[in-house]
């Protein structure tokens, strides 16, 4: 879907190109695509280097052209869960073209539309909108790891009702999500300072503006690793948990297995078709079975005083 914007104290959207306006494509069809190529002559190039869901945080120019690829959080909403991911978004600029494409739906764009028409900001170029949208990427990651923090919790105090499998998977694919996180806003900050100390960028854009972007995008990483290792941690406490409980069980069955041992013993002893002192003694089953429950009490004992179980 292609989308077109007029800054006018907020991006308002419009029914067709003008000069200097916004273009958003999410998910662009065949139709939209080609009037990319054809209507706004888009180097093919870009849309390919777009499409690829690796390409990394970067700035390169062609001829007049100038393509920003930036990564940016998505969410996709499943029937049992939520998986966190990042995706390129990428920003192609020329003169007075402004065009975004991102083969996902994404929520930054939206609500950036939303809270520039209720802030009523007005963008005075193409490199400030540029930061704008790198400052309400960040915002977005922010947003969503408060989404991932909750998740985290709840899944803390289920694991400390019973560990099962279901939790520990749980926190693996969480883990997942925060290592995306990390290694794309590791190369949105790498892009954003060599965009910063870019002089053409350094004039058009506000100090203010470049001081949000920073203190923002670094509190996505701080915030990111911080998660993670709390993640790494707790995938650790209840790795050993596991194990512990795995240990208390195994010495449950042997010590079940040596107090069952010593009655088969003495029963396989009596058992033997030889002769013994209690062949003829009417007593001597009631004895043997006495004995065995004795010596097995005895060696439960011993092990109870040991603390062995």
């Amino acid at each position: 879907m292609i989308t077109f914007y007029a800054n006018t104290k907020g991006f308002e959207v419009i029914d067709h190109w003008e000069s200097n306006c916004w273009v958003s494509a999410e998910c662009p069809n065949n139709e939209e695509r080609s009037f990319l190529l054809n209507g706004l002559d888009i180097p093919e190039s870009f849309l390919s280097d777009i499409e690829d869901n690796d390409e990394r945080a970067r700035r390169e120019e062609e001829d007049d052209w100038q393509l920003i690829v930036i990564r940016v959080p998505w969410r996709k909403n499943t029937q049992n869960h939520t998986d966190y991911n990042t995706v390129p978004l990428g920003i192609i600029i020329r003169g007075d073209i402004f065009v975004t494409v991102c083969n996902y739906k994404i929520d930054l764009l939206d609500d950036f539309v939303v809270y520039s028409i209720r802030k009523q900001i007005t963008v005075n170029n193409h490199y400030e909108l540029v930061m704008r949208i790198m400052l309400s990427t960040s915002v977005w990651y922010l947003k969503y790891l408060k989404h991932i923090n909750i998740h985290i919790l709840n899944i803390e105090s289920e694991l400390q009702e019973s560990v099962q499998n279901k939790d520990v998977i749980e926190l693996q694919r969480i883990e997942n999500s925060l290592v995306y996180f990390v290694t794309s806003l590791k190369g949105n900050d790498v892009l954003f300072y060599r965009m910063m100390h870019t002089k053409s960028i350094r004039d058009n854009c506000d100090e203010e503006l470049l001081e949000d972007v920073e203190i923002e995008l670094k509190q996505a990483e701080e915030t990111t690793s911080i998660y993670r290792n709390i993640i790494h941690s707790m995938s650790n406490s209840y790795s050993s948990v596991i194990s512990n409980n795995i240990n208390d069980t195994m010495k449950q069955l042997t010590t079940i297995s040596i107090i069952m041992m010593l009655p088969t013993l003495i029963a396989s002893i009596f058992g033997m078709n030889v002769p013994n002192f209690m062949e003829d003694n009417p007593y001597a089953l009631a004895g043997i079975i006495g004995a065995a429950i004795i010596a097995s009490i005895v060696l439960y004992y011993l092990f109870k005083r040991s603390k062995f179980f």
